[in-house]
């Protein structure tokens, strides 16, 4: 699989990026991706599926909130000495109102609160009703402060006034309360079953917008983070054709190395990269980039190999800007190994997939596959950016062509039969054999237990087993960080948001790039904003 995961499917947005259920993606991409404010309450997704609100706006004030007696009549008409104080308040109203639609917002203001002054106190929604549409006089007139504390009356009056709460949203994001903004629009998210497309597109946009603001403040100060030397291997281990990853030829050895099998004899060259290849033999991976860049600067007879390796190490500390410039050098060498060039543009191309960009992924794949038509990796992770892009025949016509050049590879089938359970469900128990499969081949690859636990989700929704699946990754790899977040995403999907936080947060500390981070942030930023709203207003989405 890649270095590092997609955070987010091409396009972006809200309303589900290429179609697929984050689910969905996770299984074929190795990772869960952020399509909005639905995949971070993902029960909420799955009730919208029946149809949910369009974006229809909260702009126009509210008729009586609660029944009375005579409540059309003007404050200044007959019979106004008989009407009560509440009739007199709900005409004021109403006046209010006909301002309002003439947009005549200070008039409207006026008659508001004079129906707030008039109305008993004791008349808890008729009360709340007046501020709520003072607020949104005061929004027409972009008062944002007056707005947010209009909405707050309104909502002590009643905890779970979804206008009230929405507009309160809203001018808390005009006045940068990011925090606020996005407690008052989880709990209008979860009020209204996640059906309403513009409360969930305010959510992904602040949620997305904490998340960068965190994590540019913390990845600034991080120390570059080796991954486990499970997950090393297991990465190395997705290509076949890879010349980087293979093992020393016995010639090509240090003489260290040959003193220790009684082969003292020639030393044929002394090389920082074949010190760097005899370091990953060892899995002392912290030296390989200091290595490689020895040989990079002797413009040694391993230049190439040298640049590629130190690009791949890059790219698994999660520094994407230092390993661009080695892909970029290795590719426009055309007298170097087709090999290396073919796998610099895969590596190249899955950096873009991450950082969203589909169209330059797709050219350096294809380029790939033009100059290296029998390479079963380039297609291999050409049929992921596919699913990704929602081109799920394209995606099995790449890996059945994996599968032809490469038949024993168990992960190019179960990912196949998985894109096929895009529109046939039957072939979910073939991608489940598969899976296990590639466990017995890799009893230690814990991204592929992540995998088949994300499938029973999928499939059986299967919470439990999910869990032993994932709990088993960890097992394996402590430091995996995709199991982290899938976990805390199950830990939501069960309510238990303590223990989402806990799962996220050591998912933050494992990021390998900013906008990695700036994702996990997003999804602990949902969970703990379900905690306030929790104690607030007393809200639970419901569990699984």
């Amino acid at each position: 699989m890649a270095a590092s995961k997609p955070v987010e499917a091409a396009g972006g947005g809200g309303g589900g990026g290429a179609g697929l259920s984050r689910w969905q993606l996770a299984l074929v991409l190795g990772a869960p991706i952020l399509l909005g404010a639905g995949a971070l309450y993902l029960w909420g997704r799955r009730a919208a599926r029946g149809g949910g609100k369009g974006a229809s706006e909260r702009k126009t004030p509210e008729g009586r909130a609660s029944p009375g007696p005579g409540g059309g009549g003007q404050p200044d008409g007959p019979g106004h000495e008989e009407m009560s104080p509440l009739d007199r308040a709900q005409a004021a109203k109403n006046k209010g109102n006909k301002y309002f639609k003439a947009g005549k917002y200070e008039q409207a203001i006026q008659c508001y609160t004079e129906a707030i002054s008039l109305c008993p106190p004791e008349k808890n929604l008729d009360l709340s009703t007046f501020y709520q549409n003072r607020a949104a006089a005061y929004e027409q007139l972009q008062k944002w402060t007056e707005v947010a504390q209009d909405c707050t009356k309104a909502v002590e009056l009643n905890p779970k006034y979804v206008k009230a709460l929405f507009r309160r949203a809203k001018a808390h994001e005009k006045l940068d309360n990011k925090k606020e903004c996005l407690e008052d629009v989880t709990a209008v998210c979860i009020l209204e079953a996640f059906q309403n497309q513009q409360s969930m597109l305010l959510a992904d946009k602040v949620l997305k917008l904490l998340g960068k603001e965190k994590a540019k403040e913390k990845y600034k100060n991080r120390e570059p983070l080796m991954p486990s030397p499970q997950f090393i291997k297991s990465y190395f281990s997705s290509f076949t054709d890879d010349i980087i990853s293979q093992p020393l030829l016995k010639g090509e050895k240090s003489d260290e190395d040959k003193d220790k099998e009684g082969e003292a004899s020639e030393v044929k060259e002394n090389s920082g990269y074949l010190r760097a290849k005899q370091y990953m033999e060892e899995e002392n991976y912290d030296k390989i980039i200091s290595e490689s860049t020895k040989e990079i600067e002797a413009k040694g007879k391993y230049m190439a190999e040298a640049l590629l390796l130190r690009a791949t190490f890059y790219l698994l500390i999660g520094n994407a800007n230092a390993a661009k410039p080695d892909l970029d050098q290795v590719i426009s060498m055309e007298g170097a190994n087709v090999k290396l060039r073919a796998n610099a543009l895969i590596k190249r191309g899955s950096m873009y997939m991450q950082q969203q960009q589909p169209v330059l992924s797709t050219q350096d794949f294809n380029m790939a596959a033009d100059i290296d038509p029998q390479n079963a990796d380039v297609y291999h992770h050409r049929g992921q950016l596919k699913i990704l892009l929602d081109q799920v025949e394209e995606a099995v016509e790449d890996f059945d062509e994996c599968i032809r050049l490469r038949p024993d590879s168990a992960l190019a089938q179960a990912q196949k039969c998985f894109a096929l359970a895009l529109t046939d469900q039957q072939q979910f128990g073939k991608a489940d054999e598969m899976y296990d499969k590639c466990i017995d081949l890799e009893p230690d690859n814990a991204t592929t237990y992540v995998h088949k636990g994300l499938l029973q989700l999928q499939w059986k929704q299967d919470l439990d087993k999910g869990l032993e699946l994932i709990s088993k990754a960890i097992e394996i790899d402590n430091k995996c960080d995709f199991a982290y977040e899938t976990m805390g995403t199950i830990e939501v999907q069960r309510g238990n948001l303590d223990k989402a936080i806990e799962m996220f947060n050591k998912a933050i500390n494992l990021a390998k790039s900013e906008m990695e981070m700036a994702h996990l942030y997003s999804l602990c930023d949902a969970a703990y904003a379900q905690t306030e709203v929790a104690k607030k207003y007393g809200l639970k989405p419901p569990t699984l």
